[in-house]
């Protein structure tokens, strides 16, 4: 979410910071501002709506001319409404000061109270002005910018990615982070900090991603990482890896459009020499010294939210099937609130595309504080869990701008695959000749996705039937049933359509209520060892009136279609893998929907890609 970019170098700084917010839009806002030194002074201009909305509030008016220092900011509300008042930057009581922040800062009410008493007084409803103040005030006790900001930090409780620039110290940038992403970019006599690398690329590939409670100072001529304790840090730089055609549409008309149609790259990227295709063993480097207790875990639990909570019930499923040890999937954002009980051989995989989502980092380091070792499951290299989690796996699914995940999920489900035969591989729990079936079959799956894609005339017509409807219902059993979940949080996600992904069978248990000629079901129903079952489910339905869309494989005839009103056939594979195809028609179905009905795919209302607050 919000996003973050500062500017320190020979160039003109406001077009080169509006570019990056622009890089960032995806990550979702509702607001955004600048922050620019003009001969030791600061001007602010930031506004509600889109960064397009604050180019329009600069104008022509020359901001870009002289300054070469600023920094800019798109910020998702979560103390205040989202209006100019509270958009950011957010500066001090003189206009001395000035702050943007990502995160949430939990002890403000206490900081407020404080800094009133001491005379601050308060212009926006945000967490954020307490920690301009905050700084202030100690500026005023050692007059020295960088201890003013330390101090400051000291005394936070909560999380920040944040930048800060002071008219005293005129051609520094200081910048922090503690649970928020910050990456600082190193090019040639110039320094670009961002909460997304994505913002970087286009200037420079020489990058340092900050660790939580460090700082760095950047001035003209060097950059000092510390700690906020005043440690100075020592570290290498990174290069970034990936092009910036990965982050732009390519001729697509939305990002998502673009990310359905990359997964047959992105899960050949994730399968990419980890299966020996001779002998159809899987070999994981990031796991590889973990294999002895993966071999002898006696439970292993997963962590996830949202998106990759669904990819984590397909891996319960896997996992419990091929290496018959128990697994629980736990809502990253529950977990470290009710007492979780961890044995301590247990092993806990978390998930998370960006490796910054802070509930299920928070999930992580509970887990942790009481023994377990934990491992990751991620996508953007260099990312906080990647570096958090005792050892891993890579997505490579590439960067990921829609909001609303696609080929990340479906690489998170090829990752959970293969990590699943790997630990069968050890514990023997499935002959040879069974995982080398699942890891050819593997290998075939891109091109079957291909096929899939070349559905999308046929997916569109059928989106047009349902242009209008406020609700839908998605019915899936065994591995499918977290597809139903999944295509139900696609179209709430980018149409706003009301949704609900149930297993078929609870469907008698009360959402049967709820069916008429006006209420679509959604069922998920390839030939697999449920089919019979969900072909009863599917007469249910059309008893009481109710407009059926199947998705099944080519394989399969009769009952599907004689109860279907719609059908969309999918290519074949085994029961296990087969969420990672039938997955791809519920997300051109909900792009297409989204696009009928005008909305915003790539930035839906309300909503970031990468959830950095609790």
């Amino acid at each position: 979410m919000c996003g973050i970019v500062a500017y320190l170098g020979n160039k003109q700084a406001l077009p080169l910071i509006l570019s990056g917010l622009r890089k960032l839009e995806y990550r979702g806002y509702d607001s955004a501002g600048v922050a620019l030194m003009f001969d030791n002074e600061i001007v602010v201009r930031k506004t509600a709506g889109k960064v397009s909305d604050l180019e329009a509030l600069l104008g022509s008016n020359g901001y870009d001319k002289d300054a070469n220092i600023g920094f800019g900011h798109t910020r998702w509300a979560t103390h205040g409404e989202p209006n100019d008042t509270n958009a950011h930057p957010v500066f001090d009581d003189n206009n001395e000061i000035v702050v943007i922040h990502n995160g949430i800062i939990e002890n403000y009410k206490v900081l407020k109270t404080r800094l009133e008493r001491e005379g601050y007084q308060f212009r926006t409803d945000t967490d954020t002005e307490c920690l301009v103040h905050l700084i202030r005030s100690h500026y005023k006790n050692v007059m020295d910018f960088e201890t003013a900001v330390r101090l400051a930090l000291a005394e936070v409780d909560g999380t920040y990615g944040m930048c800060v620039l002071s008219k005293f110290e005129p051609d520094k940038i200081i910048a922090a982070r503690r649970g928020s992403p910050l990456v600082l970019g190193v090019g040639e006599d110039e320094y670009i900090i961002a909460s997304d690398a994505t913002a970087i690329i286009p200037h420079t590939r020489q990058v340092l991603y900050l660790l939580d409670g460090e700082m760095v100072i950047v001035t003209r001529n060097k950059f000092e990482i510390k700690t906020i304790h005043d440690e100075k840090i020592e570290r290498e730089l990174e290069v970034i890896t990936f092009d910036l055609e990965e982050i732009e549409k390519g001729g697509y008309e939305h990002f998502m459009l673009k990310e359905i149609n990359e997964q047959p790259d992105s899960i050949t990227n994730t399968m990419r020499g980890r299966i020996i295709k001779d002998n159809g063993l899987v070999k994981l480097g990031g796991l590889i010294n973990v294999t002895e207790k993966l071999k002898y875990a006696p439970r292993i639990i997963i962590s996830a939210c949202g998106t990759a909570w669904h990819a984590g019930l397909v891996g319960e499923y896997m996992i419990e099937q091929m290496c018959k040890i128990p697994v629980e999937v736990e809502y990253a954002s529950e977990f470290r609130y009710r007492n979780p009980v961890l044995y301590p051989n247990d092993i806990m995989f978390v998930i998370s595309q960006s490796g910054e989502t802070a509930d299920t980092l928070a999930a992580l380091k509970e887990a942790k504080s009481r023994g377990a070792d934990v491992y990751g499951i991620v996508n953007v290299v260099g990312s906080t869990i990647a570096r958090e989690t005792h050892a891993g796996v890579y997505t490579h699914a590439g960067p990921e701008i829609g909001v609303a995940s696609t080929k990340a999920f479906t690489s998170q489900l090829t990752g959970l695959a293969l990590i699943s035969l790997m630990i069968a591989q050890y514990r023997n729990s499935l002959p040879h000749d069974e995982i080398k079936k699942i890891t050819d079959e593997l290998l075939r799956i891109p091109d079957k996705i291909k096929q899939i894609l070349a559905l999308n005339d046929q997916i569109l017509e059928i989106a047009r039937i349902f242009k209008f409807c406020q609700h839908m219902l998605y019915l899936g059993r065994g591995y499918n049933f977290p597809v139903a979940l999944e295509g139900a949080l696609k179209l709430k996600e980018i149409s706003y359509i009301h949704a609900e992904g149930y297993p078929a069978a609870e469907m008698k248990h009360g959402p049967i209520a709820l069916i008429d000629q006006n209420m679509p079901v959604i069922f998920i129903a390839p030939k697999d060892s449920t089919y019979e079952k969900i072909i009863s489910n599917i007469r249910e339905v059309k008893a009481r009136k109710g407009v059926v869309i199947t998705i099944t494989d080519f394989d399969s005839d009769g009952p599907s279609e004689e109860y279907s009103d719609y059908i969309i056939k999918i290519p074949h594979t085994l029961e296990m893998l087969s969420p990672i195809l039938t997955t791809i028609p519920l997300q051109m179905f909900a792009y297409h929907l989204a696009v009928l009905r005008g909305c915003n795919v790539d930035q839906p209302r309300n909503l970031a890609k990468s959830v950095t607050v609790e």
